[in-house]
C-alpha cells in the first residue's frame, strides 16, 4: 500500500508534459527502472514516480508513497513535491483529500497519510469467500493432473432436461396456437 499524490496541470484539461517532469526528476537523485517507473531518492526514503494516463494519454504524474509510521517522509515529500511542482508549472494534487495542495494543506495530508498508515497496520485482512479456497484448491490438482473435469451429477442433468423439455414445449405450443387463430 501507499499513499498517492499527483503532479497534473494547472488548468483543467490542459496538456500534461511529462517529458519536463522527467527532465526535473533526472536532476534530483534516484533510479529508473526498466517498468517505466522512477524512484526518486529523497534521503529519508524512496517515491515511485509514474506517468498516470487516461487511456493512452498521460494526464498527470503519480507520486507513490510508501507507507510508514514516521511522518518524517511524507513531509519531505510533500516539500519536494511542491518545488518540482512549481518548476514544472504544475499542481500538486491529493485525491484522497480531492484537493489541490498549498502550503496550509500538509498538516492535514500528514494526518490523513497517518491515518492510512494506521489503517494498513490494525484492518483485518480480507478473507476469502467460504468454501472457494477449496474450491480453488481441487480444481488445481484435477489441472495438474491432467484429469477432466467433474460431470453434472444425475440429478441436475434430469432437471436440466426437463427445464429444456418444457421450454421447448411451451414455445412449441405457443407457435402452434399462433397458427390455429390466424396470427
Amino acid at each position: 500500500m501507499s499513499y498517492e499524490l499527483v503532479l497534473q496541470a494547472r488548468t483543467q484539461g490542459a496538456p500534461f508534459d511529462m517529458a519536463r517532469v522527467d527532465a526535473l526528476l533526472a536532476a534530483r537523485p534516484g533510479t529508473d527502472r526498466s517498468d517505466g517507473v522512477r524512484e526518486w531518492d529523497l534521503g529519508v526514503g524512496t517515491v515511485e514516480v509514474l506517468p498516470l494516463r487516461d487511456g493512452k494519454r498521460v494526464v498527470g504524474a503519480e507520486l507513490r508513497v510508501p507507507l510508514v509510521d514516521d511522518e518524517e517522509l511524507i513531509r519531505e515529500v510533500l516539500t519536494e513535491a511542491a518545488g518540482l511542482a512549481h518548476q514544472a508549472q504544475l499542481r500538486l494534487f491529493d485525491p484522497q483529500l480531492g484537493e489541490v495542495l498549498t502550503g496550509s494543506a500538509t498538516e492535514r495530508v500528514v494526518e490523513q497519510y497517518l491515518r492510512t498508515e494506521h489503517y494498513r497496520r490494525t484492518a483485518k485482512p480480507m478473507e476469502i469467500t467460504p468454501g472457494l479456497a477449496e474450491t480453488m484448491d481441487r480444481a488445481e490438482r484435477v489441472q495438474s493432473l491432467g484429469l477432466p473435469s467433474e460431470r453434472m451429477s444425475l440429478s441436475s442433468r434430469l432437471v436440466l432436461f426437463a427445464v429444456g423439455g418444457f421450454a421447448l414445449l411451451f414455445f412449441v405450443m405457443r407457435f402452434l396456437m399462433e397458427k390455429l387463430n390466424g396470427e
